[in-house]
């Protein structure tokens, strides 16, 4: 397929700029995402970090690195603990119930597992003894409320990666201090837990870890004290990536990411897509409407880095645009295994070693599109063609229904709908125009099936 001994350039958020990639150990990949807090269903917005990061893991082992994928799961939350209360179950039902929906719905969107999927509640002991470290080093103390907090005036660094400094901080700060806390800025490490909640022993009394110091302990567990790509949803930043980067520094004495990766929010109009602002369309939702390889295609089609505008009407361009590829390769006839080599192939990777550039990937692939349409249907430049096609899809996650399976060619009633496709093209030869209509009234109302005339003859498709 590829290799890595070719650059690539990855925009670093903490630097704010583009940078040769270089991992910790040659040939090896750490990588960190933020994943999901289990207490609802996922929405369109999860899926763009989901498809992102799985298409980055498959990027990554493309060019021949060894790459190790860990996706944390937050399983204890004030959230969670609300929804039990209110459904009058467990936390452990609850977590339970959407893990499973989670893993349904990453699984409906073509995305992998990654290597490990943590579950905070695994790691908890691990998180008292970062606690510990953190008060050992003087960066947390035990507040007058009995919570243990960071104390973020203590770490040098702090707002680094968010490029704010704690005077700005403050100045914006609107929430009523907490009296309990030296400064109203320190995040809470350790809470004591209140009465019927799910609390562990601690040395500083039964209680439950807060939410940033999660991500630091599982990170520097399962893939060391330094890891080379950390990565999450853009809303992470400042304060949850923030606060990770002062707790596993302020314990660990080191640097904690190589390079931060942050993906742009899902937007619907101009606002980020939240469950808190109540303006998302759950997974299942959108794959009610919409197939996998539409929405993924529609991910891809704007840079990771930027928003990206949740439309119906933006889906329905992208269906359009994967349905003129899928053409494409029906029109090629290509029948043999993808082609991972050529100049076309070498451009699209190309677009994929700068900072994961999909957009220009995906006009490289479109590029591909109109050369294979200019060849006569199946023959050896068109096949040859159409196999390149599939290898820059397969980096992508597309094309997995296969041209038969995406225009319904394998229906039992296929050879009945060809034989009346060909019917109409003779009627059309023959310039009956009134019994071409007929025939194609007849495949949508019976078949729903749409018929494409091209140079080459009629395609259909079952819709």
């Amino acid at each position: 397929m590829s290799d890595m001994n070719k650059e690539f350039m990855i925009y670093d958020s903490m630097l704010r700029k583009k940078k040769p990639f270089k991992s910790l150990q040659p040939g090896k990949i750490s990588l960190y995402v933020c994943g999901m807090t289990v207490y609802d269903y996922c929405h369109i917005g999860h899926a763009r970090v989901i498809i992102f990061f799985d298409f980055v893991y498959s990027f990554l082992k493309s060019l021949n690195y060894d790459v190790k994928y860990v996706r944390n799961i937050t399983d204890i939350d004030d959230k969670i603990i609300k929804k039990a209360v209110a459904e009058g179950v467990s936390c452990d039902e609850v977590t339970k119930k959407f893990i499973a929906a989670m893993h349904k719905d990453a699984a409906s969107l073509g995305a992998d597992s990654p290597d490990l999927e943590p579950k905070a509640t695994s790691y908890v002991d691990n998180m008292i003894e970062m606690i510990g470290s953190l008060i050992q080093n003087g960066l947390a103390y035990v507040s007058d409320s009995g919570d243990v907090c960071y104390a973020v005036a203590k770490f040098a660094d702090y707002g680094k990666l968010a490029r704010r400094d704690l005077s700005a901080l403050r100045a914006g700060e609107r929430v009523a201090a907490d009296k309990s806390k030296n400064d109203p800025l320190d995040f809470v490490l350790w809470k004591l837990a209140k009465p019927d909640e799910p609390s562990w022993e601690s040395p500083w009394g039964r209680g439950r870890p807060g939410w940033h110091i999660e991500c630091s302990v599982m990170a520097s567990t399962l893939l060391g004290r330094t890891i080379d790509i950390h990565g999450g949803g853009v809303d992470l930043q400042f304060p949850h990536h923030e606060n990770e980067i002062a707790q596993s520094e302020g314990a660990n004495k080191q640097k904690f990411v190589g390079s931060w990766m942050h993906v742009g929010a899902l937007q619907i109009n101009s606002e980020k897509m939240s469950k808190s602002l109540g303006n998302f369309f759950t997974i299942r939702e959108v794959l009610a409407e919409f197939d996998y390889e539409t929405i993924r295609y529609f991910m891809f089609s704007t840079h990771y880095r930027h928003p990206i505008q949740y439309t119906k009407e933006n889906l329905q361009q992208a269906e359009r645009s994967l349905e003129r590829m899928y053409v494409a390769l029906r029109h090629s006839g290509c029948d043999m295994a993808p082609v991972f080599t050529g100049l076309e192939y070498n451009n699209f990777i190309d677009a994929l070693r700068d900072d994961f550039n999909t957009p220009k990937a995906l006009a490289v692939m479109a590029e591909q599109v109109k050369k294979i349409n200019i060849e006569p249907a199946g023959s050896g430049s068109a096949i040859r063609m159409g196999a390149v096609l599939l290898a820059m899809g397969s980096i992508l996650g597309l094309f997995s229904a296969g041209v038969d399976g995406y225009f319904n060619l394998d229906s039992a009633d296929s050879v009945e709908i060809d034989g009346l496709v060909k019917d109409r093209e003779l009627a059309r030869d023959e310039k009956d125009w009134a019994k071409a209509d007929e025939i194609r009234d007849k495949l949508l109302k019976e078949y729903s099936v749409e018929v494409e005339d091209t140079a080459d003859g009629s395609i259909w498709r079952r819709f």
